[in-house]
């Protein structure tokens, strides 16, 4: 509401007490026509004086209830709105029904129906809107199928190995990004840690960059009821019957016990590499320190950490390793190797 607006109703309403004052203690006193105007009179400018000074409060609390009802408007589920419309249809029959019944009863006035229609709703309604998916389906607003979209996690897109996988037809079919995902990438660009802000800043960008080479589409689909963002994308991934795209394991394993496919991009890319036999030898570059003493930590060009026995000496130094072991674990692969210093020949190049 605009605050010129917000104003005049402020100072209407200091003149409409007034007046309401003035009458009633013209009507209780039961004085004269003349001293009941004069009352009159000097209440509304009381009033009036009074609203005068309250305008600024009042038009600050307005604008902020105002904010705040058009936050709760804009977070409404049309699955929850269609769920409460249907419990309040159930509540006015009902108190229908129950008024002819009761209205044979001897002592039954007519005010029993709008509190029997408010019971009524107060039950219904609550339990249609915690329910919304059930009741939102009966009442008309069936699930929405769109077979091959794809529901993109904020992980996998500050992770921006989807860009290349829908290059290389790998990927394929609508990319979806729920607003409230969406959402969520800009706190981060705009949060006050620098390395969120990055991530942030790093994932809008990827979805700027997938635009132009994917069907991408920004769904306002949101659950108000649920705060977790991994709780909305499970149930947004159940009502489209679409794919779940995420590298967050836990959420992959909670989506599939509601038979909602996962795609998790850690473990394609997993399957997807050259598998390491005993005894290849390579070069690798210890990088840090490992939990047992003498160990060094290298990493592959993919990313997979390789842990060098005795190579806790060649700390930030490309070392040459022979691989001793080649272990597949819950959270991706793991290489044990042994270390071979590289040592310069005549013509400056380097040897194991």
């Amino acid at each position: 509401m605009p605050a010129p607006a917000i104003r005049l109703l402020t100072l209407l309403l200091g003149l409409l007490l007034g007046y309401g004052a003035g009458r009633w203690i013209s009507v209780a006193q039961n004085t004269e026509a003349t001293a009941s105007l004069l009352n009159v009179v000097s209440l509304m400018l009381a009033g009036l004086m009074l609203a005068v000074l309250l305008m600024a409060r009042a038009e600050r609390l307005s604008l902020r209830l105002t904010e705040r009802f058009e936050h709760w408007y804009a977070a409404l589920s049309p699955r929850t709105v269609t769920a409460a419309t249907f419990a309040l249809v159930v509540s006015l029959v009902v108190s229908v029904l129950l008024g002819n019944l009761l209205g044979g009863v001897p002592y039954y006035r007519w005010w029993w129906n709008p509190l029997i229609t408010l019971a009524l709703a107060g039950f219904f309604v609550p339990f249609a809107v915690r329910n919304s998916d059930t009741f939102g389906t009966v009442a008309g607003s069936p699930l929405r199928r769109k077979s091959g979209s794809k529901i993109l996690d904020s992980n996998v897109i500050i992770d921006g190995r989807i860009v290349d996988l829908y290059r290389s037809g790998l990927l394929e079919g609508e990319l979806l990004v729920p607003a409230f995902v969406l959402r969520e990438l800009q706190m981060l660009s705009d949060h006050g840690d620098p390395q969120k802000r990055l991530r942030g800043k790093r994932g809008l960008s990827v979805l700027e960059e997938l635009r132009e080479v994917a069907t991408l589409r920004v769904d306002d689909w949101d659950a108000p009821d649920l705060t977790l963002t991994d709780d909305k994308l499970v149930r947004l991934a159940r009502e489209t019957g679409g794919k779940l795209i995420s590298n967050d394991g836990n959420l992959g394993k909670v989506a599939r016990l509601y038979g909602v496919t996962v795609v998790n991009l850690n473990e394609a890319a997993v399957a997807l590499r050259p598998q390491l036999q005993v005894g290849d030898a390579m070069t690798v570059t210890i990088t840090k320190n490992g939990q047992q003493a003498g160990q060094g930590i290298g990493y592959l060009e993919d990313g997979t950490m390789m842990v060098v026995e005795d190579g806790a000496k060649y700390k930030n130094r490309t070392v040459r390793v022979v691989v001793v072991n080649n272990v597949q674990t819950n959270v991706g692969r793991m290489i044990f190797a042994r270390a071979e210093p590289l040592v310069k020949v005549e013509n400056g190049s380097l040897q194991g």
